[in-house]
């Protein structure tokens, strides 16, 4: 199976399915004396993990990772670096009674029409349960561009099915409004709009309680991005990261900066006034930032501003019409610990893709340029 490979001067390579021993994850161009723990990849992958709350799938993981090579006394070595997540709570019985019939919203059916085999335990490959590696090589990737210009990348979310947090200043949103909320309790849902939060909190576990789900959108905002990162034409930086979030499960779209609302805009009202800036290199700044941080396909300097729909989780244990692969008529209903909102575990997945991009657009930049 190609295409399981992401980036070029950064780049990841992942394998495993949700069923199997475990995932790993083996990243390329990670520069040597980089300081890494086992530690600090735990950080998102406790944000990461499931069995959180009772709005996420109830799957007892502890996606402890193992760093398998690219590391010494602490610090990475320059060569390749690998880490390993076993799968610990499998339940794999949960899937053997479907195994012939299709899941509506699922890659059942294109698996077999690609390779006329699958593995029907979780969706195997096609299984969200990859993406704790791709948040593993986000932590190094988030190191990265830490030390080399003080990037972050922050995200979290802003709507549950109608109900759209307000965040005028993305770009001043902390991690404590993200994981906490104002009370001290924690803000499991991950949406710093206190009161909009409380309500897609209520909202989830109605669905819930229906045997549902529900869908919503993810904001992600990078900041602290140097203008001139990107190139132009087929490699702007704009298309990477559509293409990384693209490339996570359930997304069903992207936009950046003032996005869609652009269609409704005449040219005058949507261009962003240049204004000095004697801090910024060039001494340029806008006044606004509808652009999201890019023009051209290159950063702005501004902070990058994107956002992703996630559609409601596929897997349902309420029964639903569908076919078995022979097209015998049927219906289906899907066991197992499922997310009702995949939102609240999504942001730590996009956030870990925007900084791999980042930190591979970073060192393509460097690459090319004497004067950086």
């Amino acid at each position: 199976m190609p295409g399981n490979s992401f980036g070029q001067a950064f780049r990841i390579t992942t394998a495993g399915e949700s069923h199997g021993p475990g995932n790993v994850v083996i990243i390329d161009g990670v520069p040597p004396g980089l300081a890494l723990t086992v530690e600090d990849l735990m950080v998102d992958l406790n944000r990461r993990r499931p069995g959180q709350s009772k709005i996420v799938t109830q799957r007892k993981e502890a996606d402890e990772p193992e760093i398998l090579s690219g590391v010494f006394e602490g610090r990475t070595t320059g060569t390749s670096l690998a880490i390993l997540i076993r799968n610990q709570d499998q339940r794999s019985r949960d899937y053997s009674d479907i195994k012939d019939k299709y899941r509506p919203g699922h890659a059942d059916f294109t698996y077999d029409a690609k390779y006329g085999f699958r593995d029907y335990r979780g969706g195997g490959r096609s299984s969200a349960r990859e993406t704790n590696v791709r948040v593993a090589a986000g932590v190094v990737a988030k190191k990265l561009i830490a030390e080399a210009f003080g990037g972050s990348v922050l995200g979290y979310v802003v709507q549950v099915g109608d109900i759209r947090a307000q965040i005028p200043h993305p770009e001043s949103v902390t991690l404590g409004d993200v994981e906490w909320l104002p009370n001290g309790e924690p803000n499991v849902v991950r949406c710093p709009d206190a009161e909009a939060a409380a309500r897609m909190v209520a909202l989830i576990d109605e669905v819930r309680l229906q045997g549902d789900s529900i869908g919503g959108a993810a904001e992600i905002v990078a900041t602290g991005v140097p203008a001139g990162l990107g190139e132009p034409v087929f490699d702007k930086i704009k298309a990477d990261f559509a293409k990384c979030l693209f490339s996570l499960p359930a997304v069903l779209g992207v936009e950046y900066g003032i996005g869609f609302g652009c269609v409704t805009m005449r040219g005058s009202e949507h261009n962003d006034t240049f204004i000095p800036d004697n801090v910024a290199k060039p001494p340029v700044t806008s006044e606004s930032n509808r652009h999201g941080g890019m023009l051209g396909g290159i950063t702005s300097g501004l902070p990058i501003v994107l956002r992703a729909a996630v559609k409601p989780t596929s897997s349902l244990p309420m029964e639903q019409p569908t076919v078995t692969n022979t097209g015998e008529i049927t219906t289906i209903s899907t066991k197992g610990r499922h997310d009702p909102c995949l939102l609240p575990r999504f942001i730590h997945m996009a956030e870990a893709m925007v900084a791999i991009v980042l930190a591979d657009h970073w060192l393509r930049w460097q690459s090319q340029s004497t004067g950086c």
